[in-house]
C-alpha cells in the first residue's frame, strides 16, 4: 500500500496531475473500494495543500478559480453520465481524443501562442473537468490539456492545478462523509501512509523545478497518453 501512494504521489507533486488511475484502481486490490476511495481524496487534499502552501506565489488564481467555477456545471451532468450513459462508450471515446491531442501537440510543428488562448479553451476544459470528475474521478485531463495550451512553467502548472484540486477534493471528501464512508480503517491508513505522501511530495517539488518548458511539456503530453491508453484498454479488456 505505502508503495502504491508513494509512486502516485510522486507523480501528482512532479506534474500536477495523473495519480488517479495509479492510486484508487491498485488501492483496491489491497483494500475496499470504500476505504480505497475516501484514502485517496484525503491524500490528494494532503498533496494539494503542501504545495499550495509552499509555492502560493506560482499560482495563476485567475486560471484556478476560472476553471472551478467552469466546472460545476458540468459535476451534476457527469453524476448523471454515470448512471444513465454508456461508461465504456464515453471512456473510449474519451481515450482516443486525450491520445489524439496529445500526439498532435508532441509532432505538430507549431503551438499555440499564449495569447491566442481564447478564454473558451478555460471553460471547456473546467467544464469537461467537472464533467468527468463528476462521472469517473478524473478531473486532471483537461486541467493539464489547459495548463500545457497556457505554456506555464513546470512550477505554474504544477501549483495552479493544485490551487483548483484544493477544494475539488474538499466537496469530495464531504461527499464521502456524508455517505458515511468516513469509517475507522480510513484514518487508519491515512496516517501510515503520511511518511511516504511527505517524502514524495518533497522529491517530486524537486523533480519538478529542475525541468524546463519544452522538455516538461513533453513530459505532460506523455503522461495524457498513458492516461488515454489506460482508458481505452480498460474498455477493450471488460
Amino acid at each position: 500500500m505505502l508503495v502504491i501512494v508513494f509512486v502516485a504521489t510522486l507523480i501528482r507533486s512532479t506534474l500536477g496531475f495523473g495519480e488517479a488511475l495509479i492510486a484508487v484502481p491498485l488501492l483496491c486490490l489491497r483494500l475496499p473500494v470504500t476505504v480505497a476511495a475516501p484514502l485517496a481524496v484525503l491524500v490528494s487534499i494532503v498533496i494539494a495543500g503542501v504545495i499550495v502552501v509552499q509555492d502560493w506565489q506560482h499560482v495563476e488564481f485567475h486560471s484556478a478559480i476560472g476553471l472551478i467555477l467552469a466546472s460545476l456545471p458540468g459535476i451534476p451532468l457527469g453524476v448523471l453520465l454515470l448512471a444513465r450513459g454508456n461508461q465504456h462508450v464515453v471512456k473510449c471515446i474519451l481515450g482516443v481524443l486525450i491520445i489524439a491531442f496529445s500526439l498532435y501537440s508532441l509532432t505538430a510543428r507549431t503551438t499555440l501562442n499564449h495569447s491566442r488562448i481564447h478564454r473558451g479553451w478555460l471553460l471547456g476544459c473546467g467544464f469537461f473537468s467537472g464533467l468527468l470528475g463528476g462521472a469517473y474521478g478524473m478531473n486532471g485531463p483537461p486541467l493539464a490539456i489547459y495548463g500545457a495550451l497556457q505554456k506555464w512553467s513546470p512550477q505554474h502548472f504544477r501549483a495552479t492545478l493544485q490551487g483548483y484540486f484544493l477544494p475539488a477534493s474538499l466537496v469530495g471528501l464531504v461527499g464521502y462523509a456524508t455517505l458515511g464512508l468516513w469509517r475507522a480503517p480510513v484514518p487508519r491508513y491515512f496516517f501510515l501512509s503520511l511518511p511516504a505522501v511527505a517524502v514524495s511530495t518533497l522529491l517530486g517539488r524537486s523533480l519538478n523545478r529542475r525541468m524546463k518548458g519544452q522538455s516538461f511539456l513533453r513530459f505532460v503530453y506523455i503522461g495524457l497518453i498513458v492516461v488515454g491508453s489506460v482508458l481505452v484498454v480498460q474498455v477493450i479488456a471488460r
